[in-house]
């Protein structure tokens, strides 16, 4: 008599003979740890953690810009201490500036709603007002012993339970300001990370230290190339002006100028001076101001404008040269008659023409022994628009010189005719066409200058 054959259970076929053992294996005795093993693992961890901290401070020594230096800063620490959000407050002590805070991970409503919060009442907040409690540390929103009620709203609405302070201070004692990283659960990070996060904050003060002070050399700079250039621009009968004008980080001597001249007349003047920095800028000064006396005195010759001006240059800074353009306009005739010394060509911007002036080439002034180069006039129709600008607006759209001067014209002639009449409008729109990423891209090293004259 046959034995039944028992179902199949879950797939598992009966018939397979069960294991010769019942119980189960007993344990392979472990291996002996070899005496050093310990060791190596702490040796591999310190290599690990010192390696992964090099990486973050060399990315963080490649930022020129003080931002983008903030933006890594918190980047870098999230990843230390373990954090999804943060912020840093720049708040040198000396009051000088400049003042910034920037987040990460968090909207400009949640740094409002976070500035709300009295300061003593958090703990990079202490820091920022030197407090004799601000060594910075974590933060635990559980605890209701002394918290503020305020700063428990805040917690709750943008959903952090607990925060973790640092703060920025450099070897010279100042207190440049305060980080801190947000946790979404109740933590604080190991004694590990803390001693990573130390280390790194540390170098990371200097660096933002030496950003800070050339980033007030540069404010300043850009300051007095402001100061240097006119206020406002004058009001003449049947002409519109208008001008943009944006210094480089590292300080540039472009310039523009436009001044009311005897019998009705108008000047009006661009120019770029060599180099950058303060001496650029004080160049520039000087050679705007000589331009004004000089255009004063003999204006309706733009060539004696321009060759007085290089000979000062030539006698008072060989070492430095310039290019300028002139144009001395009469607008009851609608005639400009102009001079060009190595610069880039106007371009005229109507309903019926976009062009560039044809100007005689020239060096640049400084550069001969005697410059002198023809004069060329031209006519404006009724609602043409004379375009003057340095080339400072070409080099920034990064193109071969020939494509920028292509990129210009396009963007010239596509100005709508609703807005042709107002050269502010026209500046704008020629701007945004040929600087889609606008006059404060970080990269725009070269200065910008345009200035424009409608002819009624």
């Amino acid at each position: 008599m046959s034995a039944p054959h028992l179902p199949k259970v879950a797939g598992i076929d009966p018939a397979v003979p069960p294991p010769a053992h019942t119980h189960a294996p007993l344990p392979s005795p472990a291996a002996p740890t070899p005496p050093g093993a310990v060791l190596q693992d702490r040796l591999a961890g310190w290599v690990s953690d010192l390696t992964t901290l090099h990486e973050l401070t060399e990315r963080l020594a490649r930022t020129t810009m003080l931002d983008d230096a903030l933006h890594e800063l918190l980047s870098a620490g999230a990843a230390l201490v373990g954090a999804r959000r943060g912020l840093v407050v720049l708040e040198p002590a000396d009051g000088l500036g400049p003042a910034v805070t920037t987040g990460l991970g968090l909207a400009h409503a949640d740094l409002g709603h976070i500035e709300t919060v009295p300061r003593s009442a958090t703990a990079y907040g202490r820091i920022l007002d030197g407090l004799p409690d601000a060594a910075g540390g974590p933060d635990l929103m559980a605890d209701p012993d002394g918290l503020d009620p305020r700063h428990r709203e805040v917690a709750a609405r943008l959903g952090y339970a607990a925060s973790y302070a640092l703060p920025l201070t450099t070897d010279a004692a100042q207190r440049l300001g305060a980080a801190v990283w947000l946790y979404d659960e109740s933590a604080e990070p190991v004694e590990r990370q803390q001693h990573l996060a130390g280390l790194y904050i540390r170098y990371a003060a200097e660096h933002l230290g030496r950003l800070v002070e050339l980033d007030r050399a540069r404010t300043h700079v850009a300051t007095v190339a402001e100061e240097l250039l006119p206020s406002r621009l004058p009001r003449v009968a049947r002409v519109q002006l208008a001008a943009r004008h944006r210094t480089g980080p590292r300080g540039g001597g472009d310039w523009y100028d436009a001044l009311p001249l005897p019998e009705g007349a108008l000047g009006l003047a661009v120019g770029s001076v060599t180099g950058s920095g303060p001496s650029a800028v004080a160049a520039m000064g000087r050679l705007r101001a000589s331009l004004r006396a000089y255009a004063v005195m003999e204006g309706e010759d733009p060539v004696a404008v321009l060759s007085d001006l290089e000979l000062l240059l030539r006698l008072t800074e060989p070492a430095r040269s310039a290019t300028a353009l002139f144009a001395y306009c009469e607008p009851a005739r609608r005639k400009i008659v102009l001079a060009g010394a190595g610069h880039t060509p106007p371009l005229i911007i109507g309903d019926r023409r976009t062009e560039f002036v044809e100007t005689s080439l020239s060096a640049p002034l400084g550069m001969l022994a005697c410059w002198e180069a023809p004069s060329v006039e031209l006519s404006p129709e009724p609602g043409e628009t004379v375009l003057l600008y340095t080339d400072g607006l070409l080099h920034r759209t990064g193109d071969p010189m020939d494509r920028a001067f292509a990129r210009l014209h396009a963007a010239a002639a596509s100005v709508p005719k609703a807005v042709r009449d107002d050269p502010d409008a026209v500046l704008d729109h020629v701007l945004r066409t040929v600087l889609p990423d606008g006059l404060d891209a970080a990269d725009g090293a070269e200065d910008v200058v345009l200035l424009a004259a409608r002819f009624a």
